[in-house]
Formats: C-alpha cells, structure tokens, sequence
C-alpha cells in the first residue's frame, strides 16, 4: 500500500485508521507497530495512537505477551449487521409501500440495537403533522412503539427490570402482538407496530405506522392494526420465517 501520511483528505485520522484495519485484514494474522508504519508510510508512533483508540472501541486486540495487535469479530459482526439490514430493507420495502398506499400514513421499519431501534427506512405520506424522524435516528425502548416489541421479543433487552406502567405495556405487546406509543415518541403522534421475524423466529425489527393521533388514536382502528401485523408477517415469511411466532 501506498504512502498515505501526506493525504489531503479532510480527515486524516478516518482514512489512517480504516488504512490500518484493511491492512490488518489483508495480513489476516497479528502485525506489528514497526510492520505497519513500514507498509503504510506512517510514523511507528502515529500507527501506535491509532492501534490504542482502535482497541479502546474494540475493532483491535493486543496480545499482551507478544505485544502484536490483531483485529476481533465486531468488524464481522458489524458487516453481518450491515448485510442483515440490506437484505431486510430489500424484502420489506414493497410490502412497506403498499402498507403506506393502503393506510394512508407514513411507515418505517427499524432495527434493534442496545441504545434503542434504530430506522432504517421510511416511506412518508404528506400530512398536516409532519413525521419528522429520519433513517438513522434510534428510537428510544421505553417509549416508542418499536422499542415495547423490542422488550417483548428481543433476547439482549427482554427479561429485564422495567417500572410501571413498561411491565404492563409491553407484556400486553406481548400478548396481541403489536403495540402503541400515543404521544410518548413524538408530541401529537402515535405509532402501531408489529414485530419482523427471521428464519429462525428470532425478532429482527419492526414495521410501524406513523401519523397523528387525530387519525392514529391511541386505541388504534382495527384496520390499522390489521394492516400493519399483515405486513410485519409478510415481511417474516420473505425473510424465510414459516411459523410466524405471534
């Protein structure tokens, strides 16, 4: 690899921590400082930063008897998570566009992480009360729509510790399947959701109907709820899920 340490980039710091990690990776077994800062054509001492805030977040590992730096499984996890999250937003988006055309109101689907769910899609309708969350933005579990299933169903959260009224809301989620957040995620708002299953009936994410609580009351209309848990099996069973678990 080439010299990168005079790169004009506007960050610098981005493009020699990635340059380390693809070079790890290219090695695919423990490096050294001085191996590194050789192939790269930076400073032992600037490789030596950059290995240190890569083990702090976790992407590296030095073995403390060699001294020599390898990478760990979150760089695979995280390209797992990346390949999850294309192939669920590929099987979902038709279903969440006729869902949209169908209810007349936006519909997101989102992901769940240990900071809350995470949106990685929507398709809006234009409203008076506009939705303005967007892809990327976490949700967080305790109040939102999303983030009850993900207590109900999502082994890393479910189980825990939660105050009332949580403990009722979400076993209640639990028990029909779908759950609401009138106003708790967003002022004038409420959303239904239901939970996405794959094809080991692990929850995955969830398919949620957004708009006003004029329209979206907090006891949603059947037909709302009828679409939205129609969809969420749909979803599943284009992700191979055959036993939908609700």
């Amino acid at each position: 690899m080439g010299d990168i340490s005079n790169s004009n980039t506007t960050n610098q710091s981005t493009v020699a921590a990635f340059a380390i990690l693809e070079e790890m990776a290219r090695v695919a077994e423990p490096s050294r400082v001085t191996d590194l800062a050789n192939t790269l054509g930076m400073p032992r001492a600037r490789i030596y930063r950059y290995l240190q805030t890569l083990v702090t977040l976790g992407y590296v590992r030095q073995d403390p008897e060699t001294e020599r730096y390898r990478l760990t499984l979150k760089l695979f996890h995280l390209g797992q998570a990346i390949a999850d999250g294309t192939q669920l937003t590929a099987a979902a988006r038709p279903i969440m566009q006729a869902l949209r055309t169908q209810v007349q109101q936006t519909v997101t689907l989102s992901i769940p992480e240990a900071s809350g769910m995470r949106v990685l899609d929507i398709f809006r309708i234009e409203t008076p009360v506009q939705i303005v969350t967007k892809p990327g933005a976490v949700l967080p579990l305790e109040t939102s729509a999303q983030g009850k299933l993900a207590l109900a169903y999502w082994a890393p959260v479910a189980g825990r510790d939660l105050p009332e009224p949580l403990t009722s809301q979400v076993a209640e989620a639990r028990r029909k399947g779908w759950a609401v957040a009138p106003q708790e995620t967003l002022p004038g708002v409420n959303a239904v959701s239901a939970p996405i299953f794959d094809i080991e009936g692990r929850f995955v994410a969830t398919v949620t109907i957004v708009g006003s609580v004029q329209h979206l009351t907090p006891e949603p209309a059947e037909a709302f709820v009828v679409a939205v848990t129609r969809a969420a099996r749909e979803i599943s069973a284009e992700l191979g899920c055959m036993e939908y678990p609700v």
